[in-house]
């Protein structure tokens, strides 16, 4: 692309981890969930610490109300109040920033950087399983993305490794998301969720997949519900940096 035709922002992406917030036990610290139980004052800090950290303004930061759906939701303005009932967000909105959390489930971020268009998507077992990313794609289709153009970041999830399940599940999944059956260091049935949609992404075409290989069972500087529950939330988030507004 020539320096012309080069977009004025910077496709930016980041995710959180335990470390650096005010909630407390078992939610300590950087809690950013707020449906798990955790002190409303202390997910407040939490978050406008991470639009502080990240250089835009808190009603910037958009958050969903997740369901495990595969309901999309495009969103052209800051809000003050969670996109309800939703589990993806698309935007074509320079500085507004899309965040997914999870705990276990595969944090999701896209961007075609030419077009402008980015999405945050949260896809757990049962939005992986009904087909929440390959809606997301034809959202951004319609918002102006090419899907041979959008590249996509797979965030820490339940591993392969940890992530057993009875067998009956394993295999409806499988069924439909190819790739997603496994088995665990136990070698009883398991489910990766991220080679599953790695499978699904490159084969509707986009331009290329990275992933943290972080598993949350098993690092203890992540969140995982597996591993205890209750427990707080991590935050994964893209948006498209103008450089108005620095880190």
């Amino acid at each position: 692309m020539s320096s012309s035709s080069a977009p004025d922002f910077r496709v930016r992406r980041v995710v959180t981890t335990r470390a650096g917030g005010q909630s407390v036990a078992p939610y300590d610290t950087f809690n950013l969930g707020d449906h798990v139980g955790d002190d409303p004052a202390a997910v407040e800090a939490n978050r406008r610490r991470l639009a502080d950290n990240i250089g835009v303004a808190f009603d910037h930061l958009v958050w969903m109300e997740q369901i495990h759906s595969r309901n999309v939701t495009v969103v052209d303005g800051p809000t003050d109040v969670p996109v309800p009932a939703t589990d993806a967000l698309v935007t074509t909105v320079p500085g507004l920033a899309l965040a997914t959390l999870s705990a276990d489930c595969v944090p999701v971020l896209l961007s075609d950087d030419e077009a402008g268009v980015i999405a945050a998507v949260h896809a757990g077992r049962i939005g992986a399983r009904i087909g929440i990313v390959p809606r997301v794609l034809d959202v951004m289709v319609e918002q102006g993305a090419r899907v041979d153009r959008i590249g996509a970041f797979l965030g820490p999830a339940a591993s392969g490794r940890q992530y057993e399940v009875p067998a009956a599940m394993q295999a409806d999944v499988e069924k439909f998301l190819p790739g997603s059956a496994t088995r665990t260091v136990k070698g009883t049935p398991g489910l990766d969720l991220r080679a599953g949609l790695r499978k699904q992404l490159l084969d509707a075409g986009v331009s290329g997949v990275a992933e943290d290989p972080r598993c949350t069972i098993e690092d203890q500087t992540l969140f995982s519900h597996r591993r205890q529950a209750p427990t707080g939330r991590l935050a994964a988030v893209i948006w498209m940096d103008t450089g108005q507004d620095s880190v």
